[in-house]
């Protein structure tokens, strides 16, 4: 039970500190809409990850045909983050009013629902985050039983979703010293981190893709 824990705790330090666009996005979020906005979005980070962590462990083969169309996926993901990314860097508007503690925003269900889903299509469409399940379920359904792997992988999300917490808190304090000004620049340039990281994954999909096979 030690060496699942361990093992569990390894992998979610992995995950933790994994650079991509979600990181920035989870940052971007808590800045610019506050903890509420942030918790939003990583709640849609984290039930995509409790789905791929299901399918990978009790679906195999499907997550496997899945990857038949990674092209696909990567496709559409990488449409998905330039779309947001231009979005953010060109059209995003701050829509803030201020009190003494500093930006307020207000919102409402269906700012949450969106905040939601965008996390989660951001997580769940971009086939390195699938690849990563797959590989650590492939891996693990090898040598351990499913009692070890359920205290492996429950460990890993719930360390992430702890470190995705601090995250937020902390983006979310350093909100209350920020201007208005600053906040908008700093969505312009989540926005541009996010028109990177698409150009990355177009790019590592058409170019990369075709030389491994």
């Amino acid at each position: 039970m030690f060496e699942a824990l361990f093992k569990g705790l390894a992998l979610g330090l992995v995950l933790a500190l994994s650079v991509g666009p979600v990181i920035f996005t989870i940052i971007k979020q808590s800045i610019y809409n506050g903890q509420e906005g942030g918790f939003s979005f990583v709640a849609g980070v984290w039930i995509s990850d409790i789905l791929l962590v299901v399918l990978s462990n009790g679906f195999t083969e499907l997550v496997k045909e899945l990857l038949e169309y990674k092209k696909l996926i990567g496709y559409t993901g990488s449409s998905f983050l330039m779309g947001l990314g231009i979005y953010y860097l060109f059209f995003k508007k701050s829509k803030l009013r201020l009190n003494g503690n500093g930006p307020v925003i207000k919102l409402d269900r269906s700012d949450h629902t969106q905040i939601f889903i965008s996390g989660f299509l951001i997580n769940t469409l971009n086939p390195s985050v699938i690849i990563f399940w797959l590989i650590n379920a492939t891996a693990f359904a090898v040598s351990h039983t499913i009692q070890q792997r359920i205290i492996i992988f429950a460990t890993c999300i719930l360390f992430n979703m702890a470190a995705d917490t601090v995250k937020v808190l902390l983006a979310g304090s350093l909100r209350k010293r920020l201007t208005v000004r600053y906040i908008s620049i700093i969505t312009k340039i989540s926005g541009a981190i996010l028109i990177a990281f698409a150009i990355a994954l177009l790019y590592g999909i058409v170019f990369l893709s075709d030389k491994m096979q």
